[in-house]
């Protein structure tokens, strides 16, 4: 194969060569690298599933291996989930000192602003946060990664995901999404008039238990509760500014 890869190389000239590596192969890569490194002019390195390397072991070994950069990370299967390396960010998700700076930039690209605007408005104006808001924060954080790689950038908060992995989890979300689908309209808009047979009735369709409905509704009490907090004035700032000292871009939360 490398005599192969080595023809292709003469004939098209390429302007980069990347190696894409899996970084849970560990020693492997870092044999891989070498191999490369020796047989074609090696530009860069694409690292995958770069999320389950938590200390960085595949990154450190071909980076020191073949002397190239690393250029891309992927933490996920989609082209959407194909970032750019940036090795400080990196060291300090290792350290446990979050990244702040790539939070700030996926937020701005991900988060529907439109959204979060009319939801500070609605806020702001005495309407209470209901179920469909609810759904729309669980979408929205979806989009960003879901809740291990969003808390693996907040400072401080990386190291402990995984001991909070087993309360909160991707898949409880998705659980959360099944049950407000289950309600009708008027339940997501007035989540007080859910009573035992409207939640036997969600429960079944939504395959899921009465025990589930009361966590969802007792955890939606306290999401309004916070984003009561988080609307008035320099709310999401000051909590952006107490995780990483860093002030956010102009616009980018809503309240500000």
């Amino acid at each position: 194969m490398m005599s192969e890869i080595k023809q292709i190389e003469s004939i098209i000239n390429p302007t980069e060569i990347f190696l894409v590596a899996d970084s849970l192969t560990g020693q492997v890569a870092a044999e891989v690298a070498k191999e490369f490194k020796n047989t074609v002019n090696l530009t860069g390195i694409i690292l995958t599933r770069a999320d389950g390397d938590a200390r960085g072991g595949a990154a450190l070994s071909v980076r020191a291996i073949t002397g190239k950069p690393i250029k891309f990370m992927a933490v996920g299967e989609t082209i959407d989930a194909l970032d750019a390396f940036y090795p400080d960010r990196i060291a300090g998700r290792i350290l446990g000192m979050g990244d702040v700076l790539s939070l700030i930039e996926e937020a701005e690209q991900k988060v529907d602003k439109k959204k979060a605007q009319k939801l500070a408005r609605k806020i702001k104006k005495g309407k209470k946060f209901d179920l469909e808001d609810f759904r729309d924060q669980i979408q929205q954080m979806n989009n960003m990664g879901g809740i291990a790689d969003l808390m693996d950038k907040m400072p401080g908060m990386g190291n402990m995901k995984n001991a909070v992995a087993d309360k909160v989890n991707d898949k409880q979300f998705v659980q959360m999404e099944a049950i407000i689908n289950s309600m009708t309209p008027g339940e997501r808009h007035y989540p007080d008039s859910i009573n035992g047979s409207r939640k036997k009735r969600i429960a079944m369709g939504s395959g899921t238990q009465i025990q589930d409905i009361n966590r969802l509704l007792k955890q939606h009490k306290q999401m309004q509760k916070m984003m009561k907090k988080l609307t008035k004035k320099g709310g999401m700032a000051n909590m952006m500014r107490g995780m990483g000292g860093m002030q956010p871009p102009p616009g980018m939360f809503p309240g500000r």
